[in-house]
């Protein structure tokens, strides 16, 4: 099987605004998407929410500026890897990853031998 990264990108302070509820409901759809993914054929590698981009650094040759590089309505929230027998899968997969607030990326990983 290959793996696919999926990268979640959503309105970076979306989650700060969200209501109890709304944080509930988000938090119980990506506890489901590891069972999704295994429904769906596919294999949840990993994954891990990332911190608001107020926290990043960015440095471009060798200059490191506080902040993220690019300025978007939506930034890089957090990633899932899995494990799908080819893209169409990865894609399938990636249309039931919760990003209430954006979307998803699909890229595959790169292997290098």
């Amino acid at each position: 099987m290959a793996q696919y990264m999926i990268l979640i990108y959503e309105r970076d302070n979306a989650w700060a605004e969200a209501s109890g509820d709304e944080l509930q409901t988000n938090m119980e759809a990506h506890n489901r998407f590891p069972e999704q993914v295994e429904k769906l054929g596919g294999t949840l590698v990993g994954g891990k929410a990332l911190q608001p981009t107020a926290t990043a650094t960015t440095i471009r040759d060798d200059v490191v500026t506080d902040g993220p590089f690019v300025e978007t309505k939506e930034a890089l929230g957090g990633y899932y890897i899995i494990e799908a027998d080819d893209l169409d899968q990865a894609l399938a997969i990636a249309k039931v990853c919760p990003a209430p607030y954006g979307g998803v990326e699909v890229r595959p990983v790169a292997v290098f031998e």
